[in-house]
């Protein structure tokens, strides 16, 4: 990565987190944080691995990722990985847009497509995605200062794991779908649904939590 890029680092509690193979995309992006604010930090990973050793570290507010990135990982699967962390911007090309249509739907990915001038898209919804992270961070309040330290991972262990498995069995029976009703189709697809928005709040709360207890640490 360039001197750009490195200068946007941070190795402690990064805003945006940018998953791309190409340093120069990665710079540029990088280099907007100068507009973001002093703390919308950057972080860059180059490879999957990296990108997931980085996750046990940090919690972005966003991450950005470039289907390039992905190589041979389903597309799918790893972008739900992801979101449990953080929304995620992602970049790809027009045709192949659809696969993350339901994504979309559930309000867990912003896809900008790789035409135009995509990097000042990519920017402003990295940029959207934060404020929305600041908002929903400051609408907590001080009565976060006397929930226990470890409520973080109480959420996610205590709501996320039989969530989980809610979810997974959900989207097991709607895999038979061809042999239901189609009103019980529908009822399965709201349960679907409703636990991914419930999954997404848990997640949301869990980092706004974390962030806030090392703001209050730090004080």
């Amino acid at each position: 990565m360039n001197a750009t890029a490195k200068r946007a680092v941070t190795s402690r509690r990064p805003c945006a987190l940018l998953a791309t193979p190409d340093s120069e995309l990665a710079a540029k992006l990088a280099s907007e944080a100068e507009h973001w604010g002093r703390l919308h930090a950057v972080s860059a990973v180059s490879g999957l691995a990296q990108l997931r050793e980085r996750l046990r570290h940090i919690t972005p507010r966003v991450i950005f990722l470039d289907d390039a990135f992905l190589d041979e990982a389903p597309v799918i699967e790893t972008l739900r990985q992801l979101t449990e962390t953080a929304p995620v911007v992602l970049l790809t090309a027009h045709e192949q847009q659809t696969q993350a249509s339901q994504l979309v739907a559930e309000g867990d990915v912003e896809l900008v497509a790789r035409v135009g001038d995509f990097i000042a898209v990519a920017a402003a919804l990295i940029e959207r995605r934060l404020r929305w992270a600041e908002r929903s961070e400051a609408s907590l309040g001080a009565p976060w200062a006397e929930l226990p330290e470890d409520i973080a991972e109480i959420f996610r262990h205590e709501i996320n794991n039989p969530l989980t498995g809610i979810l997974g069995n959900a989207e097991l029976l709607l895999a038979h779908r061809d042999r239901l009703p189609a009103v019980d189709t529908h009822r399965l697809q709201t349960v679907v649904d409703l636990a991914v928005r419930l999954r997404e709040t848990v997640r949301r709360l869990s980092n706004a939590w974390e962030v806030q207890a090392h703001a209050l640490k730090s004080s």
